[in-house]
């Protein structure tokens, strides 16, 4: 079980999580909307400790960190159970596609090259870019990029796999590919935690979708109920600005 508890954050006067509770069960995919500004990254970003929230704990299975009084090897111990993917991709552009997943398992989980490097190949192979272990990034397309992206992230076998809004760099011709990678994870009932802008995936693929604003939680449920039974006059409006009607 994954457990967000009372989750505060502030940037300068700024309060952008506003006490944030979230229960996530295992195997479960939970999408987050929203307009932009409503905290939704942030969120994703204070639970593995990429920004440190003001108040709040994180749990991931056995692991428990309470941002107050947060120690090192905790923070590292909470990471090593998350895979994050960013809307930049964030790969490194001197390494190849082999090396920028297998770096992760060197660094962070000890393993020597030759099995770092099989097992990234496999991973490769996987998600459809094989042939592309020896190249580096600036070779490589933005969906491609990506799915790099990504199967660094599930080389570690994350718990719990961040995604934050992992589409939205995207030229529209590559945003498919990158949706339907993620469809295939999720069909293996990887745990997720999607931001993302994409609501046809989230109707799509979510057990569960919430929709923040203002720093809180407004409104939560299965696809249907928020999309075609939305109560919350924040989430009535949100949804027809982005096409949605009730």
């Amino acid at each position: 079980m994954i457990k967000i508890e009372n989750i505060h954050k502030r940037f300068g006067n700024a309060e952008i999580l506003k006490g944030i509770n979230l229960d996530i069960k295992p195997g479960e995919i939970i999408v987050i909307i929203g307009s932009s500004g409503t905290g939704k990254s942030t969120l994703l970003r204070c639970i593995n400790y990429l920004e440190k929230a003001d108040k709040g704990i994180v749990s991931i299975g056995d692991i428990s960190v309470d941002s107050e009084s947060p120690a090192k090897s905790e923070i590292l111990s909470l990471r090593r159970k998350t895979g994050f993917v960013f809307q930049n991709y964030a790969l490194f552009s001197h390494l190849t596609a082999k090396q920028n997943i297998a770096e992760g398992l060197i660094t962070v989980q000890g393993r020597k090259k030759e099995d770092a490097y099989q097992q990234a190949q496999t991973i490769l192979d996987n998600i459809g870019l094989g042939d592309k272990a020896d190249q580096y990034p600036a070779s490589l397309s933005g969906g491609q990029q990506q799915r790099i992206g990504i199967g660094r992230a599930m080389a570690l076998k994350p718990e719990l796999l961040l995604f934050d809004e992992p589409t939205s760099a995207l030229d529209p011709e590559w945003v498919s590919e990158v949706l339907t990678l993620m469809k295939k994870l999720a069909k293996d009932h990887q745990t997720m935690l999607v931001v993302t802008h994409e609501m046809q995936f989230a109707r799509e693929v979510a057990d569960r979708v919430i929709f923040m604003a203002e720093g809180n939680i407004v409104e939560q449920g299965p696809p249907q109920d928020i999309f075609n039974n939305p109560q919350d006059i924040r989430l009535k409006k949100f949804l027809n600005q982005v096409g949605i009607e009730q």
